[in-house]
């Protein structure tokens, strides 16, 4: 099944990605481009990461978000 349309990311390849060691969701919005274009697809790709790196026995890591001020 597709999970991000406008890359045309499928669940397989997220489960790939996960194999290949991605641990984080921005390490995968990197390797596949997930996310990047419209936004609509964050929150399935959350879940079918999260989901792959359960099945995987690999904890998932918390990505803390940084505020930068621009100016």
């Amino acid at each position: 099944m597709y999970i991000c349309i406008c890359k045309a990311v499928n669940e397989s390849a997220i489960r790939q990605a996960v194999d290949d060691g991605v641990q984080t969701y921005r390490d995968l919005s990197m390797r596949t481009g997930c996310g990047t274009q419209c936004g609509s697809c964050v929150k399935m790709t959350r879940q079918v990461l999260s989901q792959a790196l359960e099945e995987a026995g690999i904890p998932e890591v918390s990505e803390k978000l940084r505020l930068v001020s621009c100016g």
